[in-house]
């Protein structure tokens, strides 16, 4: 069950000597990842997947970032004897810049031709709350280029920066005209945003917006009412007290709004809306929530969010 990204901060040191060193190498992050490498042989970022690839010689080095927390079930799953789709397994600690992570290592196939492939777990400072997944493969034909010891150059190089939210912002499938206050808190991998308005990131505290995508949605005009409630109930609140919704024109679209009473986490009241605009094969969902005393400020500036959507 491996998944998802690699290990912690920075580069590799170089002995010193007396005449002139080389300038080091420059970590390479990827759009939108918060993991860099510091590129071998004719690695580039790739523009298929979040990683690096020589497209020439199909060797592909596939970044995952995952949350703090996922580290001690994926090093359970990283230390197993058997790994799937790996002959020869091989585990060892591996040193990374902050830390020591876990390298699998053996013999894959890939399009139906011998490859080797390399597994890196790492774990990011409390501070940075990662947990980082590179998975390397390499063809036998590609062997002579990127060796054994160019791969493990590769991987000693991993360094972390901050999180890169306008790069991301702008990888997302829509663009937020109108921000109302707002700011982007977190973009979701599944294509989402959530925004929200206060000094911390702490939403249960303060207000928050949650704007995404969905693939598919009712056929039938007839079935969206009941769509619409549904997805409502699927918000991390309690006791969530339906008490409007109604079909409307979202930006010329067909959409629904829908409003709700609910319970937040300290069993605060809040009040939230919720609204959908259907679209050609998928929909867009717009969440507000709010402290039920704010409400009359706030939904105003929920509504000039909502309008200023649009999709790329």
């Amino acid at each position: 069950m491996l998944r998802r990204p690699i290990l912690v901060l920075l580069t590799f040191l170089v002995t010193a000597g007396a005449t002139a060193l080389p300038a080091a190498a420059e970590p390479v992050y990827p759009a939108g990842l918060r993991v860099g490498l510091e590129p071998v042989g004719k690695l580039v970022p790739s523009q298929r997947f979040p990683g690096f690839e020589d497209a020439e010689r199909k060797v592909a080095v596939t970044v995952v970032e995952l949350p703090g927390i996922a580290y001690a079930e994926l090093e359970r799953s990283a230390l197993a004897k058997d790994q799937p789709g790996i002959e020869g397994v091989e585990h060892e600690k591996f040193s990374v810049s902050g830390g020591i992570g876990v390298l699998v290592s053996g013999q894959s196939t890939q399009d139906g031709a011998a490859a080797k492939k390399w597994i890196l777990l790492a774990g990011g400072t409390p501070e940075q709350d990662l947990t980082m997944l590179i998975n390397v493969q390499v063809p036998e034909a590609a062997r002579d280029v990127y060796t054994d010891d160019l791969i493990r150059k590769l991987l000693a190089s991993v360094t972390v920066r901050g999180m890169p939210i306008d790069e991301q912002i702008g990888m997302l499938p829509f663009t937020l005209g109108d921000m109302a206050g707002f700011r982007v808190m977190q973009v979701m991998p599944a294509g989402g945003a959530i925004l929200t308005d206060g000094p911390s990131d702490d939403i249960s505290k303060q207000p928050y917006m949650i704007v995404s995508v969905g693939r598919g949605g009712p056929a039938n005009a007839s079935d969206r009412g009941r769509f619409v409630n549904d997805l409502l109930m699927t918000t991390p609140l309690r006791e969530v007290r339906l008490q409007l919704s109604e079909p409307m024109r979202l930006s010329g679209q067909p959409g629904y709004e829908t409003r709700a009473q609910a319970k937040g986490p300290a069993e605060e009241p809040v009040a939230l809306v919720q609204w959908v605009r259907f679209g050609s094969g998928g929909f867009l969902r717009v969440i507000g929530v709010a402290p039920k005393e704010q409400w009359d400020t706030l939904f105003p500036r929920f509504r000039a969010v909502r309008d200023g959507v649009e999709a790329k």
